[in-house]
């Protein structure tokens, strides 16, 4: 089983550059998950911002998939204030860009809000949900990011694995770190882009590459599983849109996600 921080791991060649193993366990179909390959990014700014040692925001945008094994990151620090940081980082395999980021660094730390207009989730206990496999039965390929989160699926947005899809656009779910490791803000990247993709719900199957991720993180979870929920808002022109909602076990919304994908039949 593939430890996160181990599989983010960084070997720093200058000042600005570092050297990754990107890791194959943390791959959907072959290809590695988006909030993976943005988190490895915030590994990377996080060594250039010791004083803001926190993700708070990132915006990135996935020009080419890069396979597992060695890769090379860029970060340049674009302001340093008080309060924030922000960071340009790079990622690049072969001399080929892949992902690029805007990373905005900050210091969390575990306050409730002073309001929120966002319900937490409404899922069936954890017991109760269903888990979600590392091949399902009958699938094209396998989903080796399960290998290294535990996820179990509300029972009543799984409709699409028996053919029958609720066809409302949402999916939620718990998770957890499959070694057994509290959420960070890293981490959290790869929660707010779960799989399966939300274009299931809706009867469409199939690859979903991201084109651009955004996310926020909003404070630092309790210790203990998310639930993450997935909503579309519109599909057509073969893209959708996904937007995911993070709550910790104190029922407090810690992240939240709007990305663009691919929908690939």
């Amino acid at each position: 089983m593939g430890n996160f921080q181990e599989a983010t791991a960084l070997v720093r060649r200058s000042e600005t550059e570092f050297d990754a193993e990107l890791d194959p366990q943390w791959s959907v179909g072959g290809k590695l998950h988006g909030g993976y390959l943005l988190a490895v990014l915030g590994r990377a700014a996080g060594e250039l911002t010791p004083a803001h040692p926190h993700l708070t925001a990132v915006s990135g945008s996935f020009s080419a998939p890069p396979d597992a094994g060695p890769a090379q990151l860029s970060v340049e620090v674009l302001r340093a204030g008080r309060g924030l940081t922000q960071v340009r980082a790079r990622l690049a395999q072969n001399g080929k860009p892949c992902v690029e980021a805007l990373l905005t660094q900050g210091l969390l730390d575990e306050a409730d809000p002073w309001w929120s207009g966002i319900e937490p989730i409404d899922i069936p206990p954890e017991e109760d949900c269903v888990p979600t496999p590392v091949r399902a039965p009958g699938a094209a390929f396998s989903v080796d990011l399960m290998n290294v989160i535990d996820q179990r699926l509300d029972p009543r947005t799984v409709g699409f694995a028996v053919g029958k899809p609720a066809k409302v656009g949402v999916i939620s779910s718990w998770q957890r770190l499959g070694d057994g490791a509290d959420w960070d803000p890293l981490s959290l990247l790869v929660a707010l882009d779960p799989v399966p993709p939300v274009s299931y719900d809706l009867g469409l199957s199939g690859w979903a590459p991201t084109v651009q991720f955004s996310a926020y993180v909003r404070r630092l979870p309790a210790p203990g599983p998310i639930r993450v929920r997935m909503t579309a808002g519109d599909v057509g022109g073969n893209r959708m849109d996904e937007v995911a909602h993070a709550f910790d076990s104190k029922d407090r919304l810690v992240a939240q996600a709007t990305q663009i994908a691919g929908v690939r039949i």
